[in-house]
């Protein structure tokens, strides 16, 4: 997994299926993954301890290097005990290295090794020391170097209280449920019924702006895997939900299937596809650059280090503009994006807005949850340092409006 990401520049997820195709234990799975994302997230200070325990430099590509951070994480931030960790990645590297390997690790562990601050990887210090300032930098490296809490969404909101007690949670809105540490969801209480699904809190408040939308008939654009379907179903609308990727729509048909709910399910292109009616309300939370999901997937900020936003930029404006075709006068849309670039929110908003032919409808402070409030605009924005101290929350930008 840690080969795909940084040297195949493959996303991990894609990487698991291969990865995990002879490890059939739920746990062993759990841990592979925390062990390679653990290193995503600490590779600078990974590479660091392991450069000074070598007489030279090892390839960044060999896998005497992959073996060693593997082995570091596990040591150092999962606390596995020395021979455990060692006699874990000797035998990845049958044929190779092993000598050095063990070397290495007994140096760093018998010296006591320990590793630095978490850092985020090139560019991005730069880059969102220059749209967000020094203080939200810090607060992404720290996030970045730290495995996010498990958030979750209830179906019924106003059992919140319930589930609360029921999993030892704590919440930061009505319908949202945060677990500390990492958690095997599919064995929490709740999870075979279709209580819940998980959701980041970020991601939850989207499909809420719309506010009352029981009855309505809704559209879900770029759906899938369909959190925020079922978050508008399990409201009371009528949801049709669309999405280009087959794959993907089928983890949004199973999804609905455990949890009971419904959603009409249409894979189509949006570039393309024609609704026979228009909707009362349309959530569009358009494809992104992603940047603001790197806590919980720390590879996007080593796969897109040269981030292209033109291509993004262009569908997103021709997404928007399709959206509002298919609007009723007086009907609301919700346009979001998990991004932390400015380019795909506040500084595309007046254009989008303009072109869609939509008036902004502002969001107002007793719209949102405790702690987070709208900018000047009338939009949200979620950025790193936001509910710190509860475990953060992804980077998102959302605005509102309406067809007049």
């Amino acid at each position: 997994m840690l080969h795909a990401v940084t040297i195949l520049g493959r996303p991990l997820d894609r990487a698991l299926d291969g990865a995990f195709r002879k490890l059939k234990g739920r746990e062993d799975r759990a841990l592979a993954r925390a062990l390679a994302s653990l290193s995503l997230r600490h590779l600078p200070g990974l590479d660091a301890l392991i450069d000074s325990a070598t007489a030279k430099p090892l390839p960044p590509d060999s896998r005497a290097r992959a073996a060693l951070r593997i082995a570091l994480a596990g040591r150092l931030l999962l606390d596995t005990p020395p021979h455990a960790a060692i006699a874990t990645i000797l035998p990845l590297l049958e044929g190779g290295p092993r000598r050095l390997v063990h070397g290495v690790l007994s140096t760093l562990f018998r010296t006591g090794a320990q590793l630095p601050p978490p850092v985020l990887p090139a560019p991005w210090p730069a880059r969102w020391q220059a749209q967000w300032g020094e203080a939200v930098v810090q607060a992404a490296a720290v996030q970045f170097g730290t495995m996010p809490p498990a958030d979750l969404r209830l179906a019924d909101p106003s059992a919140t209280s319930l589930w609360q007690e029921r999993l030892g949670a704590t919440s930061l809105m009505p319908g949202h449920l945060r677990l500390a540490g990492s958690q095997m969801v599919e064995a929490l209480p709740g999870f075979a019924q279709g209580a819940w699904w998980v959701q980041d809190v970020a991601a939850q408040l989207p499909a809420t702006l719309l506010g009352d939308v029981a009855g309505k008939r809704v559209l879900d654009l770029c759906a899938a895997p369909g959190g925020k379907t079922m978050q508008l179903a399990a409201a009371g609308a009528r949801v049709v939900a669309l999405d280009i990727s087959a794959p993907r729509m089928a983890l949004l048909a199973a999804n609905l299937s455990r949890t009971g709910l419904q959603a009409e399910q249409i894979i189509a292109d949006a570039g393309t596809w024609q609704p026979d009616a228009t909707f009362d309300a349309i959530l569009l939370d358009a494809p992104c650059s992603a940047t603001g999901t790197f806590r919980r997937h720390p590879d996007t900020l080593h796969l897109k280090a040269a981030l292209d936003l033109g291509p993004l930029l262009g569908m997103q404006r021709v997404l928007m503009m399709r959206a509002s075709a298919w609007l009723k006068p007086g009907g609301t849309l919700v346009y979001a994006v998990c991004s932390l670039e400015r380019r795909e929110g506040e500084e595309a908003r007046a254009n989008l807005l303009r072109e869609a032919g939509l008036a902004a409808f502002p969001v107002a402070a007793d719209d949102l949850p405790a702690g987070l409030a709208p900018d000047a605009e009338g939009a949200v924005r979620t950025l790193p340092g936001l509910w710190s101290d509860a475990g953060g929350a992804d980077g998102f930008y959302v605005m509102r409006a309406s067809k007049l």
